[in-house]
């Protein structure tokens, strides 16, 4: 029949021009960064775990740390604390390298970041020991080592990231897409610096007060 359509002129294709669109993405328009922030949400429900449970073996004993169980000290933890605030606008600095896709900025503030995450990493190391109490004496000592090595499981992940990245992008070809990593890797810091801040005074200085 001369009047019926062939199926070739029943379909009709559409085509969008996306040429204009960026290939390379920051925040919440990169599809990393949104793994990121879920990778955030798990690990921050476990730091919030930890936390709750911190404080709900507080009101079974009559002192905190119990009877016999030493004050942690202090010393250790404030340098921490200092060097995790220190190193807030080195990353700053990092993550606007970054979105300028600035090769040499980035390349220099990795450096920085990766000396402050091992620096992060001995001082964690030290602050087992400034906890005064092993793991296996007491409730108290088997949640507060609990609590530091959770969080240690963060730092070990940005120590992989930052090397990683910043071998990357000394010696290896380097893509457009590896700025967004960086960014990435900022995004990542500040809830490592963030979570700690909270989870020290709670592990360190609530002992004094509670």
């Amino acid at each position: 029949m001369s009047g019926a359509a062939t199926p070739s002129a029943a379909r009709s294709t559409a085509s969008v021009d996306v040429s204009h669109l960026p290939t390379v993405v920051f925040g919440i328009r990169d599809l990393t960064w949104w793994g990121t922030l879920a990778f955030m949400v798990i690990e921050g429900l476990t730091l919030v775990i930890c936390a709750v449970s911190y404080l709900y073996l507080r009101p079974n004993v009559d002192s905190w740390p119990p009877a016999g169980t030493p004050l942690p000290s202090l010393g250790v933890p404030i340098v921490g604390i200092v060097l995790y605030l220190a190193s807030i606008p080195p990353v700053m600095a990092l993550d606007r390298a970054a979105r300028r896709m600035d090769l040499r900025g980035v390349r220099i503030w990795l450096l920085v970041a990766s000396a402050f995450i091992i620096a992060f990493t001995i001082v964690r190391y030290l602050e087992f020991g400034a906890l005064n109490v092993r793991h296996f004496a007491n409730a108290y000592g088997s949640v507060t080592w609990t609590v530091l090595g959770f969080h240690f499981t963060l730092v070990i992940v940005e120590v992989a990231e930052v090397l990683g990245l910043a071998a990357m992008m000394w010696f290896e070809d380097v893509e457009p897409k590896h700025f967004t990593d960086a960014s990435d890797v900022a995004f990542y810091w500040y809830f490592l610096t963030g979570s700690w801040l909270v989870l020290a005074a709670l592990v360190f200085l609530f002992p004094y007060v509670g």
